[in-house]
């Protein structure tokens, strides 16, 4: 019978993948090697290698955990909003504000999740891609609900993917400590979403 892993090795595989995840972004995953994610962590390759066997393991591993973190904060959205009552609107901006919130403490995951899904292997670079689809659908499903005299058929995959070109980018010019918190850009989202949809179908008299 297989014994089981300690909390203290769970731990330390969440700082390698943070700090595993802060030398893909810094350097590209092609780039780094697994001296180079070993001497970051303070330890030997040989070490390194009793909680992982590649650097392809960790990129899995971390992004494994990040997409399910994703889809806990919609779970977790959708129970607040049944808890509170809350509208179908301000639903749709709890939403937005928990993403935000996730994205502040996760940029390096994120840049690896943008970025590297595509150096997996086949099975589990779809198994990534499928949490990314229910994602976006469930995304799809806030919107929906939020604005129904807005969406269409024809346009939710559009307006879907505006939200996400809006926020998804963050890591790329959205510091911590800069002119704007992400907290309050999270604001600036909301109002922007509820200033374009509120107002009916484009082309409406």
């Amino acid at each position: 019978m297989a014994r089981p892993k300690s909390a203290s090795h769970e731990l330390r595989r969440d700082e390698i993948q943070n700090v595993a995840a802060r030398c893909f972004a810094a350097q590209s995953f092609p780039a780094t090697s697994m001296n180079e994610i070993a001497a970051a962590c303070g330890t030997s390759k040989a070490r390194l290698y009793h909680y992982y066997e590649s650097k392809e393991a960790i990129l899995f591993d971390l992004l494994d955990r990040y997409t399910q973190r994703l889809l806990a904060l919609i779970g977790e959205a959708e129970a607040r909003a049944q808890r509170k009552n809350l509208s179908e609107r301000d639903a749709l901006s709890e939403l937005v504000r928990a993403f935000l919130a996730e994205y502040e403490t996760s940029a390096t995951r994120h840049i690896a999740l943008v970025s590297d899904t595509k150096f997996l292997g086949p099975v589990q670079r779809m198994l990534i891609v499928n949490r990314q689809r229910d994602v976006v659908a469930a995304f799809t499903r806030f919107i929906i609900r939020a604005y129904p005299e807005r969406v269409t058929p024809d346009n939710q995959t559009a307006l879907t993917m505006m939200l996400f070109g809006m926020i998804n980018w963050t890591f790329t010019w959205l510091r911590p400590g800069g002119p704007m918190s992400y907290s309050a850009f999270a604001e600036e989202v909301v109002q922007m979403l509820e200033r374009g949809l509120s107002g009916g179908p484009t082309g409406a008299s």
